[in-house]
């Protein structure tokens, strides 16, 4: 019995040795495809939307992007720099206390629409419990904001890192937070054509109009985190 104890403690150091880390892909995503979109080092790849760089807003805290709402100026949606169509996207996202944010897509930048959700449709990262939006259907963590409702709440406590899923593929969306889906649709479809009625949306000129566009990284004027952001285009 005594040998079970350091053969059992070896064992869960070597799991924590071999655990992946964040920011980094495994041999099998690399011969896969997937590519890393943030080095957890700086911000290549990256720019805030309508700039030609990110904003001092956006920092680079313990290999994750982190809005600093301490600086005042020069905020805004921090975006890729590349424009994306069919594609696999992963990423983890931390929420901080009655927090809100969210992972647009679908882009398109131009003076013409002054703020990415005037085009981009919206994974929502919230603190459920703590933000206002949390008392509207189609406004938790999970849902496809203010169009569809997720099939269950799978968000993780405020602090803890959240790991969410897009795939887009055609027009067709599905969405997982932890390992749940989410929500499932597609684009143009009768029930898309629904879903856009019933939404502040439905007015929108630009709103998902663009198949290829940047995908985005909301300033909400709350501290939150992501990280590990990887994309396999289809």
């Amino acid at each position: 019995m005594k040998l079970l104890i350091p053969v059992l403690a070896l064992s869960l150091s070597s799991a924590a040795v071999f655990a992946q880390q964040p920011n980094t892909l495994t041999a099998k995503e690399q011969k896969d495809g997937w590519k890393l979109l943030f080095d957890g080092k700086t911000t290549n790849g990256w720019h805030s939307y309508l700039q030609s760089s990110a904003t001092d807003r956006w920092k680079i805290q313990d290999g994750a992007f982190v809005l600093d709402t301490a600086v005042k100026k020069g905020g805004g949606d921090l975006v890729t720099n590349d424009e994306y169509e069919n594609y696999d996207f992963t990423y983890e996202w931390k929420i901080s206390e009655g927090g809100n944010s969210g992972l647009i897509f679908s882009v398109h930048e131009d003076p013409k629409y002054g703020a990415t959700y005037l085009t981009g449709a919206e994974m929502q990262v919230l603190d459920d419990a703590r933000h206002p939006d949390g008392k509207y259907p189609k406004h938790n963590s999970g849902d496809l904001y203010d169009l569809k409702k997720a099939t269950m709440n799978s968000a993780k406590p405020v602090g803890e890192w959240n790991k969410a899923r897009i795939l887009k593929k055609d027009g067709h969306l599905t969405f997982w937070l932890n390992g749940t889906k989410t929500v499932e649709t597609t684009v143009g479809s009768d029930e898309w054509k629904a879903l856009l009625a019933n939404s502040k949306f439905k007015t929108w000129e630009g709103f998902m109009k663009f198949s290829k566009g940047h995908i985005a990284l909301q300033d909400h004027g709350n501290v939150v985190s992501y990280r590990s952001l990887k994309i396999k285009t289809l």
